[in-house]
């Protein structure tokens, strides 16, 4: 007897209305992430492509077992969900990989190679990010990257759903720069930087 697998896709809300997140029973990039605002900028990655080619996707981030896909504000979810989940079903039931081979070889070598030269405040920020922020994060269907720790400011990226989140300036400020600057003293802000 032989047991055929069930690809199960639901959407759960984001704080940021111009996103939703796409939630599968299987992994499709295991703690990596890929982030397209463009299908221009998606040609590592065929599903994104795919997915810029519906009219109203102006968005798509992919990690873990989710696609977040960010929406043209003229557009409401409960029109375009159930496009999104299909496209998003028959792509992966094809078979076909999510993102290119070359880009999982290049990893994201800020946050998977330790430097030596770090300094203890600066591995304490990415345990703290690591343990409190991020699992948070992508809860919401985005990432949290660290970048730098330089004079006091800790710079990091906003993807996903938190790029562009109203309410991701104030996560920013008042969840993890409260928590940084409570547990690491040396830590004076948290900034957002662009990719």
């Amino acid at each position: 007897m032989s047991t055929q697998f069930v690809l199960e896709i639901y959407t759960e809300s984001t704080p940021n209305p111009e996103s939703q997140k796409f939630v599968t029973n299987m992994h499709l990039l295991p703690n990596f992430v890929a982030e397209y605002r463009s299908k221009e900028s998606a040609t590592e990655s065929e599903l994104a492509q795919e997915l810029f080619d519906i009219p109203f996707v102006s968005g798509v981030f992919i990690s873990n077992n989710f696609v977040t896909i960010t929406k043209k504000p003229d557009y409401e979810w409960y029109e375009i969900s159930p496009e999104l989940k299909e496209a998003i079903r028959k792509f992966i039931t094809s078979g076909r990989p999510v993102v290119a081979e070359s880009l999982l070889r290049k990893g994201e070598p800020t946050e998977t190679i330790a430097v030596s030269s770090e300094s203890d405040a600066e591995t304490k920020i990415k345990e703290l990010l690591d343990k409190y922020v991020k699992p948070a994060v992508e809860g919401d269907g985005g990432h949290i990257a660290f970048r730098s720790f330089e004079n006091g400011i800790v710079n990091l990226s906003l993807q996903g759903s938190c790029s562009g989140c109203p309410s991701s300036a104030i996560t920013l400020k008042s969840g993890i720069e409260g928590l940084l600057k409570r547990m690491v003293p040396e830590v004076l802000e948290v900034v957002a930087v662009e990719e």
